[in-house]
Formats: C-alpha cells, structure tokens, sequence
C-alpha cells in the first residue's frame, strides 16, 4: 500500500489519526517519542558525508519526508521539525549553531545558513476572538531557498517566502516577501540593496 494511500485512510478515519498521532508525537513535549527518536535513522534520508550533531533536537516523524544532501552538516543546538511539512536539504549545505527550520521548507545546493537563523513555514491561525489561539490549528506555505544563498545570523525567513539563486540575506533581516536572484537585501521587513552582477555579462 502506497504513502498517499495510507495518508488517505487516516484522513477519513480521525480516530484512527489521532491513535496514531498519539502513538507516534508526544503531545506535551510536541516531538516524537523517544522510541520513535530511536528508529529515526531508518527512515531519515542522509546523503553520504552528511553530518548532524549530537546536540541537534530532530523532531521528524515518519510521516513526512526528512532528507540532508551530501556534505551537509547541521551544526550543534539546531532543531529541526518536519511535523507539518517535509523538510528537504540540498548537497554541500550547512545549517549553522543554534538555527530553527519548521517545514515545509525546501534548501538547495551550497547553502550557507550561520548562526540563530528561523526558517519557518508555519503560522498559528488567530482570527477567531472566541477561541484560545492555540485552538485554532496552523497553516502552513512551503519556503523555499535555492542555490548558492547566504543568510547573515539571526535572520528570520517568513512563510511562503522564495529566495532565488545566488542571493545575500543580511544579518538580523525579517524576510516577509520573495527575493528574486543575485540579490543583497537587508532590513526588518528585508528589502533589495543591490543587486549582484553577473561578471559574464
């Protein structure tokens, strides 16, 4: 039985969602349980020469895609949840000290996150006056970072944002918007610069 067949049957089934759910995340500490945690190698995808420190929090169920590239490293105190979307990281990317990525979210090739950076698909829902925000559930829009792309420390990378090849995102930036390619932007909320040149042309 195929992945989308699966997921279908606990769509119209909410008790058997929410036995499994229960089964598989714990719902106070919202993370995986620590048998789950255990067989993560099994079904986590690690490139060859990809490295994860001991330090870093995993929460990735099995339900949803993890996957590191080649030469990859998540460096020491990150967290990385794949609860509500996959999270897939390119070749040759490092995700440095200290950094958040909730997914979905999607980091190509040669990318250079440094230090205390959020990269965030999720948004808790609010509209509601009647209800506890923490009632309301969550939305997500994937994020996607392309290639060869450096973000300064501290940045925060909002849901639904793109960010194209070849682009610098200042320390400290908020990125509420896409950047287009071989752009530098700074600033809270994140703005162009300038743009980087391609010395070919």
């Amino acid at each position: 039985m195929g992945r989308d067949n699966i997921r279908e049957r606990f769509k119209q089934n909410p008790r058997l969602k929410q036995l499994a759910d229960w089964l598989i995340m714990n719902q106070r500490d919202a993370r995986p349980r620590w048998y789950v945690r255990l067989l993560a190698p099994l079904y986590q995808h690690r490139g060859r020469g990809s490295k994860i420190y001991r330090s870093v929090r995993m929460d990735t169920p099995p339900y949803r895609c993890f996957s590191l590239g080649s030469r990859s490293v998540i460096e020491s105190f990150c967290c990385i949840n794949n609860a509500v979307g996959e999270v897939v990281i390119g070749d040759h990317t490092r995700i440095g000290l200290h950094c958040t990525v909730i997914g979905p979210v999607y980091i190509g090739n040669n990318v250079n996150l440094a230090q205390g950076i959020t990269v965030t698909a999720l948004n808790h829902n609010f509209s509601d006056p009647a209800r506890r925000i923490d009632e309301q559930g969550v939305t997500t829009q994937p994020v996607v970072i392309k290639d060869d792309v450096w973000i300064g420390a501290n940045a925060v990378i909002l849901p639904g944002v793109t960010i194209g090849s070849h682009v610098v995102v200042a320390a400290g930036a908020v990125v509420t918007k896409d950047v287009p390619d071989g752009s530098v932007v700074a600033g809270v909320p994140a703005v162009v610069k300038k743009t980087i040149k391609n010395p070919t042309i």
